[in-house]
């Protein structure tokens, strides 16, 4: 019987977590002195971010490094890939570049201060070319940041926009992956009704940015882009079958690709951060074992609510390896 929480799981140097987030201590100073969103206050003792009237909490464990290192060794996590929490650097106007260094500095110490722990992935403050581009150079030659999270949208902005094509052609040419992400969802105002944003409108965040870059052709123009989508993809993975229909038979859409979206799907990275068996079962079948790759979400979700259905699959042993470790070692060069 395996563990299913559990510790190691006979992967070699541990579980790689793909998605990881962590409050940084000065990004939240930096927002406690702000008087505009996104800005951090306290009320009744409770630490409150705000963007609009999109607030959540930040208890302190979620600015925990040491937390954090606890869920990872509790279950076996050898290396974490982190990110700061969103928002993201595009919410802060011209003072983007600065909130941007502020964050990879902050990552790198604590990848610093527990070697071999922690790699860090750079976001990055796109609505500025220049300084994005400097940033990015900064964060994989000099900081050892290991790929690009990438909000699905960028101050309201789809992230397949024509203004940052620049990246993924960058990020192909460096070889680093781009992770897309959930931010603050387009869709708010449609489901934030019984608090479902995170239940439904991060998961079309996914959909439709995920989508939207398949139709834009910038998997047919980026042909060695590393992509990763969160949350196995969405829900496309499971419509995908009629954006095929829709672009092939009924010739709605763009008539230039190369690929069905399907395919392009296919050959994407997907985590596995969807804590229902059936649906990881799915993502398996779909795009193979060798295209997923385990993360947490983490603080959001602990560790062990992704392991166990996970290993509830009962994969090979080879499989599963590859799922936990190997394919993330291998794509983002570990």
């Amino acid at each position: 019987m395996r563990d299913e929480g559990g510790k190691g799981g006979g992967v070699a140097g541990g579980i790689v977590d793909c998605q990881s987030h962590l409050f940084l201590a000065p990004v939240i100073e930096l927002m406690r002195r702000r008087r505009t969103d996104p800005m951090v206050y306290e009320r009744d003792g409770v630490t409150w971010l705000r963007m609009g009237d999109w607030l959540r909490k930040i208890p302190p464990e979620y600015m925990s490094v040491d937390a954090k290192l606890r869920a990872m060794d509790a279950h076996g996590i050898g290396t974490t890939l982190l990110s700061n929490n969103d928002p993201g650097p595009e919410w802060f106007g011209d003072d983007g570049p600065a909130v941007s260094r502020l964050v990879h500095d902050s990552i790198a110490q604590v990848a610093a201060a527990h070697p071999g722990r922690f790699r860090g992935l750079c976001t990055l403050p796109l609505q500025d070319e220049r300084a994005s581009a400097a940033e990015l150079d900064r964060c994989v030659k000099r900081l050892g940041f290991v790929g690009v999270l990438l909000y699905t949208n960028l101050a309201d902005a789809w992230c397949d926009e024509p203004r940052f094509h620049w990246l993924y052609a960058r990020a192909e040419e460096l070889g680093v992956p781009v992770l897309l992400h959930p931010a603050r969802p387009l869709t708010t105002g449609q489901v934030k009704g019984y608090e479902l944003t995170s239940t439904l409108g991060n998961m079309f965040e996914n959909t439709i940015a995920l989508a939207r870059i398949i139709a834009s052709g910038l998997l047919d123009r980026h042909p060695r882009l590393k992509l990763v989508c969160p949350h196995l993809g969405g829900t496309l993975p499971y419509i995908s079958g009629r954006m095929d229909h829709q672009l092939r038979v009924l010739k709605r859409g763009p008539q230039n690709l190369q690929r069905k979206p399907s395919e392009y799907l296919r050959s994407i990275y997907m985590d596995v951060v969807s804590p229902l068996p059936e649906a990881m079962r799915f993502a398996v079948d779909f795009s193979g074992p060798g295209r997923l790759l385990y993360a947490s979400d983490h603080p959001w979700v602990q560790p062990g609510e992704i392991l166990g259905p996970l290993r509830s699959l009962r994969l090979g042993a080879a499989e599963e390896a590859a799922i936990l470790s190997g394919n993330a070692r291998r794509l983002f060069g570990l």
